[in-house]
């Protein structure tokens, strides 16, 4: 009686909904895994779930006046499940075909995010052979029975919805130290809950979760601000991307790729969601790269309309490439306003009541954003990411990352380098986080500055500019950063180090590309393993193909939701080519060389580009950089191959006058590695060339090389 009559009063204010399997829940050995992000969680599940279960109290939920609820509709063991007598029965139980309900975590989140896992859920799940059913609870972290700060939303009655997802088993660790086998299982029960999260996530548009943030955090939330002052609530910026949408719509056509030729400011995000908001790609140009690889980016991906900036023009003196694109029409985004008119400031006012039925639904798995790669190897490829896609790999990083309401992003990657975009910007501005914008990522006095002003907690950076950035600031700029993450490029030691000896931050590096949205690994504070990237997010699929000559690791081939669309070549303009390997179709083929050890952490040898073969064995470049950086930490160093008459030989260029090769065998031998890594050949140069995102331009360096 009483459980029904909760369940009505529950169904009433939350408007439960429980989707999925649940005929799982009642055959085989099920053991249901939930995420704990309120004290409602338990409560609902004994109500909801189609059979009563045995379920393990969190401890602080046991003492709550609701755990005493869940006693009273449940049979529940108490918070020292921990204990061996209690293990048992719940092993007995899950044995017996009983269903039971743990909570891995033990404790209701305080960061939105997963925490720290539990060993008990591991051992049941082993011992039992049980049926892991996760359970993903979405809508009780915004009730008032949430642990997360005051900044974070709260709603009277949310919708809450109970995701009842496949079953999976544990896999039974070999034998071994006993720790280590408790350590693998937890590990393998993290993973569960972390594949929960992405897989729950809903399909949806970028126009569409903007205005999911928009309700859940409220239009007077502040969440934006660039150099220029502007600060922006999320009421600005959907007016904002009405307007841009509105009016860029009247000279572009649904599904057309739209140059986007601006740098990080408030205008440009809205440009992005309002070209979404109308079935447009925005098609992420990047300024920097010359006019040369401008045009043969809009060339590859048929861009006929360039949006820019005559203010922007002017201060980054941007005429001549502008002259260049004489087969694009440009749009100046200060005339906009001119075109206008009573009809269209109607329809945003109408809009900006009801935007949902103001614009026409987009399908989430058509393209969001075509940016371009690097071209730090080769020239430039188109690469079109999806709507789903593009969210996929925000809450993959979610799942190993915490950030929210309390948190502010700094960021200085421009928005045509993936990290910049999706990491950078949408991310934070999708989950309520407070961003602020910077122009120039090479300002390495001035964005130090900005980040003691702003009271930042996150910045993103390529290792290069991380390093400029720690060497060029007081020490007590960052004295409210919490996360210091690096991406598009290895992460050099000594920018780790420096950056822990001056402010006592660990750097945390991800590993990526813009064909994976940006990311595939990554060194979270969860699961820290220094010399590597960390493990693959959860949902990335991986094939390791070995290479001829190459004893340590092998070709990377992934496959995950965030994964590319396909590629804009140049040899075929505006048709796109989808991702194949050979693996398989929608496998991509990485070029790195990597090797994964048996706690699932990823070590990055190089590219297999980057491998030079001499005296019969493969000798990989970035093996000679960190020599040269073992023998000359405070320089910059780089390695290209040239060939000599005897074949390939590894040449070193680097901007400290007196290194030499007897300081680089020197430096081998300190770090045991083999004579073959050290440079052949030394070259002096004032400095090294760098792209737009500040990672090494190889093709420039081959070129100052005299072969």
């Amino acid at each position: 009686m009483l459980r029904a009559l909760l369940r009505l009063i529950l169904d009433v204010m939350f408007r439960v909904r429980t989707t999925g399997d649940v005929s799982q829940l009642t055959r085989g050995r099920p053991l249901v895994l939930a995420n704990h992000d309120s004290l409602l969680d338990a409560l609902l599940i004994a109500v909801f779930l189609p059979a009563q279960p045995l379920m393990v109290l969190p401890r602080a939920l046991a003492r709550h006046w609701i755990g005493t609820l869940v006693r009273r509709v449940a049979d529940c063991i108490e918070p020292d499940a921990g204990s061996g007598d209690a293990l048992k029965r719940v092993v007995r139980a899950v044995r017996a075909g009983q269903l039971v309900v743990m909570f891995p975590q033990d404790r209701v989140t305080t960061t939105g995010s997963g925490m720290k896992i539990y060993g008990a859920a591991g051992v049941v799940a082993v011992r039992a052979d049980a049926d892991v059913i996760p359970l993903r609870i979405r809508g009780t972290l915004h009730t008032r029975w949430a642990a997360t700060s005051a900044r974070w939303p709260r709603a009277r009655f949310p919708r809450v919805t109970l995701q009842v997802q496949p079953a999976t088993r544990c896999s039974r660790p070999a034998a071994g130290v006993a720790g280590l086998r408790r350590q693998r299982i937890n590990d393998e029960i993290q993973g569960i809950m972390h594949k929960a999260m992405v897989a729950a996530e809903p399909h949806r548009a970028l126009f569409d979760a903007l205005l999911d943030a928009v309700e859940m955090h409220g239009r007077r939330t502040h969440i934006i601000e660039d150099v220029r002052g502007q600060i922006r609530t999320y009421g600005d910026l959907l007016k904002g991307s009405l307007a841009l949408g509105r009016l860029s719509a009247k000279f572009t056509a649904p599904g057309e790729r739209v140059g986007v030729l601006l740098p990080n400011i408030g205008a440009t995000v809205c440009l992005v969601f309002g070209l979404a908001s109308r079935g447009r790609v925005a098609a992420m140009l990047n300024y920097s790269s010359g006019v040369e690889s401008v045009r043969g980016a809009c060339a590859a991906a048929t861009v006929r309309t360039v949006i820019t900036s005559r203010s922007f023009v002017d201060v980054a003196r941007l005429e001549p490439l502008l002259a260049g694109l004489s087969g694009c029409r440009i749009v100046y985004i200060e005339d906009l306003r001119a075109t206008m008119g009573l009809p269209d400031k109607l329809w945003i006012l109408r809009a900006m009541l009801r935007p949902r039925s103001a614009l026409p639904p987009q399908d989430p798995a058509t393209t969001a954003a075509v940016l371009f790669t690097s071209g730090s190897e080769a020239r430039p490829k188109g690469v079109a990411l999806s709507h789903d896609g593009v969210l996929a790999s925000m809450v993959q990083l979610r799942t190993v990352i915490d950030f929210g309401p309390d948190d502010k992003f700094l960021n200085a990657l421009p928005m045509y380098h993936i990290f910049g975009l999706v990491v950078g910007t949408l991310m934070p501005l999708l989950t309520g986080t407070r961003l602020f914008l910077y122009t120039n990522p090479l300002h390495y006095k001035v964005i130090p500055e900005y980040a003691y002003t702003r009271d930042c907690t996150y910045i993103f950076g390529t290792s290069t500019f991380l390093g400029n950035y720690a060497r060029q600031a007081h020490p007590y700029d960052f004295y409210r950063m919490r996360f210091v993450i690096s991406g598009g490029e290895k992460l050099h030691p000594e920018v780790a180090q420096l950056w822990f000896a001056k402010f006592g931050l660990r750097v945390h590096e991800g590993y990526g590309a813009t064909e994976c949205g940006p990311a595939m690994a990554f060194n979270a504070p969860l699961t820290y393993r220094g010399g590597t990237v960390g493990r693959f997010l959860p949902g990335i699929a991986y094939r390791i193909v070995p290479v001829p000559g190459i004893e340590q690791g092998g070709l990377l081939h992934v496959r995950g939701p965030n994964l590319m669309q396909g590629y804009f070549f140049h040899e075929a303009p505006g048709v796109m080519q989808t991702p194949r390997s050979e693996v398989g179709e929608g496998w991509y083929n990485t070029g790195d060389v990597v090797s994964v050890d048996e706690d699932g952490f990823v070590t990055v040898h190089g590219r297999v580009k980057r491998f030079a073969k001499i005296a019969g064995e493969m000798v990989s470049l970035e093996r000679v950089e960190y020599i040269a950086y073992q023998a000359s930490p405070g320089f910059k160093h780089a390695a290209v191959v040239e060939m000599t008459r005897s074949g390939e030989s590894t040449v070193l260029l680097t901007t400290d006058p007196r290194l030499d090769r007897i300081a680089l065998h020197n430096a081998a031998r300190r770090i045991s590695a083999q004579d073959l890594a050290v440079a052949r050949r030394v070259v002096k140069v004032d400095a090294l060339p760098l792209l737009g995102s500040g990672k090494v331009d190889y093709v420039t360096l081959k070129d100052m090389v005299v072969f």
